[in-house]
């Protein structure tokens, strides 16, 4: 990777200051965070310093996309959660998929403040949830998804900082849109990668070709048999990774003058094709990396 395309990788928009000090302000209003991230990259679809924003407040991961995902890994990951303390559910927030869960998961994660709220004399009192999410990890589907389902958002309060937006989802829960959204941090090139793979960033950060390449190698050694089933290949063990990509552009006939072959081409079908769940429930990340 060229040193322009390390620091474009690693770019981390400066505006992410407000937008801790817009959480840090609202934390107060909330009795709980939910997190969405990408079940394919639990790790690298976080923002490593959310933790510390929240401080001790409780917390559910939603595991988004878990239909793109390996099945076993997502249900490795929510086992591995569930041993932090912290409550995960494997969602897809476009279809509603496992969000029927997030209510009883949500009662069961605050039960002590309920309890506190019935001895105040103040029993059925709204629980107030705050929705974290780096960039395209979904959190606009999940709020709009649960939003349908109960009533329409909340006006501004006394109060309350100007912008917040409270979203009334029935049964006694509100969300609380982030103020502002947190961004990834790049301070592993991989993290990078893997945001490309699936979408979380621009392909345009990073050459498509070379980013390509990268997958290939991943998908050669990780899932073999989806390569075998999708593009006939068999005896990629012994290829290099771009000859690979060579090999898959010419079995989908993208040749160009002189009988060369479009790997250009070859790399934008790969993502297409990846991204669309078509070479099968992939994810890039298991709870092995962060024992």
């Amino acid at each position: 990777m060229s040193e322009n395309q390390k620091e474009n990788v690693q770019w981390f928009p400066g505006h992410m200051a407000k937008t801790r000090r817009k959480i840090k302000e609202s934390l107060p209003l909330v009795d709980a965070v939910t997190e969405l991230r990408d079940a394919r990259i639990p790790v690298s679809s976080t923002n490593p310093e959310l933790n510390e924003l929240i401080e001790n407040k409780p917390k559910i991961i939603l595991l988004n996309k878990c239909d793109l995902a390996d099945e076993k890994t997502t249900l490795e990951w929510i086992s591995y959660y569930k041993k932090q303390g912290i409550p995960a559910l494997a969602v897809d927030c476009r279809s509603g998929k496992g969000l029927n869960m997030y209510q009883k998961t949500i009662n069961e994660l605050l039960k002590d403040k309920i309890q506190s709220n019935k001895d105040k004399g103040m029993a059925g009192k709204a629980l107030r949830i705050m929705v974290v999410g780096i960039p395209n990890t979904g959190k606009s589907s999940f709020i709009n998804r649960m939003a349908k389902n109960g009533k329409a958002k909340v006006e501004d309060r006394a109060g309350v900082t100007r912008h917040n937006q409270w979203f009334v989802i029935g049964s006694g829960i509100e969300l609380l849109d982030t103020p502002g959204v947190l961004w990834p941090k790049f301070e592993d090139p991989e993290v990078g990668y893997r945001l490309a793979f699936t979408g979380g960033i621009k392909d345009t950060i990073l050459d498509i070709e070379t980013l390509s390449m990268k997958l290939l190698d991943i998908l050669s050694k990780d899932y073999p048999e989806r390569l075998t089933e999708r593009y006939k290949v068999t005896d990629f063990q012994d290829m290099e990774s771009f000859e690979l990509l060579e090999y898959i552009g010419r079995k989908r006939g993208m040749l160009i003058s002189g009988g060369e072959i479009d790997t250009e081409r070859a790399a934008i079908m790969l993502f297409d094709e990846l991204r669309a769940g078509k070479l099968g429930r992939i994810t890039f990340e298991k709870p092995e990396v962060l024992l």
